[in-house]
């Protein structure tokens, strides 16, 4: 199945991803940290020292408010506008927020368990597979394991339809998969769904 999905991704024109992509989706940057990001090689995931460190410490401070985690799961869950070149959250502080919730649910098993979403934080801090050249197959990348991991922390069969109608929409063969835009704001969706599932509202990082 991945190999069909890269080989449509393939198909996306050069120059009409170039205009529909933007900073907020595909900086590797967090809070203007130099050498900061997942494929940083100062990023020291999991370390006491590192711009991980120093961006995490970050994080936390800025999401120790319910009402802050709220808004940040709402404006995920429904990008009613959603725009590329205004999104208020980059995408890469997404991914430190949902490693940071990974990281935490290790300890109450709200990351899913043995088999649940450490296996894609493992993934991620590899910084290979959802760090590719092509930002779209990146985050179509990225929609496949959130997907596949759900049901690990989720029941509601509400919810996990809505991950797979998200997931679907960005397989091989869609009409969506020619449009950039749809597909980063699935993978915004796909993340607001994993938070929201995990008590990330409550819990915080």
């Amino acid at each position: 199945m991945a190999a069909s999905v890269v080989t449509s991704a393939e198909k996306i024109s050069k120059s009409r991803l170039a205009m529909s992509t933007s900073v907020s989706e595909t900086t590797r940057e967090i809070y203007n940290i130099p050498n900061s990001g997942w494929c940083s090689d100062s990023w020291n995931w999991g370390y006491a020292s590192g711009t991980g460190h120093d961006c995490a410490a970050i994080c936390r401070k800025m999401y120790a408010s319910r009402d802050d985690r709220q808004r940040l799961v709402s404006s995920l869950l429904e990008p009613v506008q959603f725009n590329a070149l205004h999104q208020e959250v980059s995408f890469e502080e997404v991914k430190l927020i949902l490693g940071l919730a990974w990281q935490r649910g290790r300890w109450d098993g709200s990351d899913g368990g043995p088999n649940g979403y450490g296996e894609v934080l493992q993934t991620m801090a590899m910084a290979i597979r959802y760090e590719n050249e092509d930002d779209v197959i990146s985050a179509i990348n990225f929609i496949q394991d959130i997907t596949a991991k759900f049901s690990t922390i989720s029941k509601s069969e509400e919810k996990l339809n809505r991950m797979k109608d998200m997931a679907n929409a960005c397989k091989g063969g869609h009409s969506s998969i020619i449009n950039p835009e749809t597909v980063f704001k699935n993978r915004r969706i796909c993340a607001g769904l994993v938070l929201e599932a995990m008590g990330f509202v409550d819990n915080g990082l």
